[in-house]
C-alpha cells in the first residue's frame, strides 16, 4: 500500500513542470552573472587592500572609468576589428561550406587537396603574416589582416563539413540508392541535414577563432595601419596606459562573447527542434 501510495500521484500531468523549468532557467541564468560580479568585487577588494599600484592591476573602477572617458576612440578601434573579423569569418563559412562539400564529391579530390589544407591550418600565421602584409601591400594592411583571420578560422568550417557530409546514415544511404536518387537529392534531402549540425559547430569555433586571428593579423601589422583594438592594447602598454589596455581587452572579450553567443543562438534555433543535441533535458 506504502508503494502505491507513492507511485499513484493524483496531479494533473506536467503540473509543476512549468514551475519548475521556470526556476531551472532562471538559477542558469542568474549563475553566470552571481559569478562575474563576485569575481569583480573580489578584484576591487584585492586590489584596494593590497594597494597594487595601477600600473601593475588597476581596478575595475579604473577599468570602467576609462573605458567612459576614451569611449570614443575605443568604440572607433572596436569598429575597425568588428569589420575585419566579421568579414573573415562570413568569408571562412562559406569557402569553409563550398570546399567541405566538393572535397567529399570525390574520395580522390579528397586525398589529393586534404594535406594541403591541414598544412594552411598547421602553419603559424605569425610566421606567413609578414609575407601576406608585404605582397598585399602596406597601403592595403586591412587586407592582410583579413586574408589572415580568414586563414585562421577556415580550417574548422572546413573540417567540419567534410565530417558531416560523410555522416550520414548508411541506411539512408542505400535507400536513397535504391531509389535511384539523383546526386542533387541526396545532397539536399539526406547529407545537408545530417552535415547541418557539424557545420554551425564548426562556425561556432570558427567564429572565436576569427577574433584570434584579427588580433594576431593587428599585432604583426603594428602601426603599419592598425587601427583596432589589439594594436590599442599594444600602444596602450607602450605608454603604461594599463587601465586603457585593460578597457580594450574588455571591450575585445566582450565582442567576441557577442560573436559565440550569436553563433550560438543561431544553432539553437535551427536544431532545437529535432536534434538531440539542442533538445532540453530534465535534470
Amino acid at each position: 500500500m506504502t508503494i502505491e501510495a507513492t507511485l499513484v500521484d493524483d496531479r494533473p500531468e506536467g503540473a509543476t513542470a512549468p514551475v519548475r523549468r521556470s526556476w531551472s532557467d532562471t538559477i542558469d541564468a542568474v549563475l553566470p552573472v552571481a559569478a562575474g560580479v563576485a569575481f569583480i568585487l573580489g578584484w576591487e577588494f584585492l586590489v584596494r587592500y593590497l594597494e597594487v599600484s595601477k600600473f601593475i592591476l588597476p581596478t575595475p573602477s579604473a577599468i570602467v572609468a576609462t573605458l567612459i572617458a576614451d569611449r570614443a576612440q575605443i568604440l572607433t578601434a572596436l569598429q575597425y576589428t568588428a569589420t575585419v573579423t566579421i568579414g573573415a569569418f562570413i568569408a571562412a563559412v562559406v569557402t569553409g561550406i563550398v570546399f567541405g562539400v566538393l572535397l567529399t564529391q570525390n574520395r580522390r579530390i579528397e586525398r589529393t587537396f586534404w594535406p594541403y589544407a591541414v598544412t594552411m591550418q598547421v602553419t603559424p600565421v605569425v610566421a606567413i603574416a609578414p609575407l601576406v602584409i608585404i605582397w598585399v601591400g602596406l597601403d592595403r594592411v586591412w587586407l592582410s589582416m583579413l586574408i589572415l583571420a580568414w586563414m585562421v578560422a577556415f580550417f574548422p568550417m572546413l573540417s567540419n563539413t567534410a565530417i558531416g557530409m560523410k555522416s550520414a546514415d548508411h541506411g539512408l544511404r542505400n535507400v536513397f540508392e535504391l531509389y535511384e536518387a539523383s546526386r542533387w537529392k541526396r545532397f539536399r534531402y539526406l547529407q545537408l541535414p545530417s552535415a547541418l549540425p557539424f557545420i554551425l559547430a564548426g562556425a561556432r569555433i570558427s567564429s572565436g577563432l576569427s577574433v584570434i586571428g584579427a588580433v594576431v593579423a593587428e599585432f604583426v601589422a603594428g602601426s603599419g595601419g592598425s587601427r583596432g583594438l589589439a594594436f590599442m592594447i599594444v600602444e596602450s602598454g607602450t605608454l603604461l596606459n594599463i587601465p586603457r589596455m585593460f578597457a580594450a581587452l574588455v571591450m575585445l572579450s566582450i565582442f567576441g562573447l557577442a560573436i559565440w553567443y550569436v553563433t550560438s543562438a543561431v544553432q539553437r534555433m535551427l536544431l532545437h527542434r529535432w536534434h538531440e543535441s539542442e533538445l532540453k533535458q530534465e535534470n
